[in-house]
C-alpha cells in the first residue's frame, strides 16, 4: 500500500466564480480535468455572476 500524499502536493485549480484556490479530491479522481467549480454553491451561482 503507497503512502498518502501531503496535502501541498496536490494539485489545484481556482474557481472562476469565487476566484479561490481548491485542492483536488478524491472523489474528483477520474474527472479531474472535467471539475471547474470547487462547490455546488460555486456551480449554481455560475450564471448569476459570469
Amino acid at each position: 500500500m503507497g503512502r498518502a500524499r501531503a496535502k501541498a502536493d496536490l494539485p489545484t485549480k481556482i474557481c472562476p466564480v469565487c476566484d479561490r484556490p481548491f485542492t483536488w479530491r478524491k472523489k474528483w479522481e477520474a474527472c479531474w480535468d472535467d471539475v471547474k467549480y470547487c462547490s455546488e454553491r460555486c456551480r449554481r451561482r455560475r450564471t448569476q455572476s459570469h
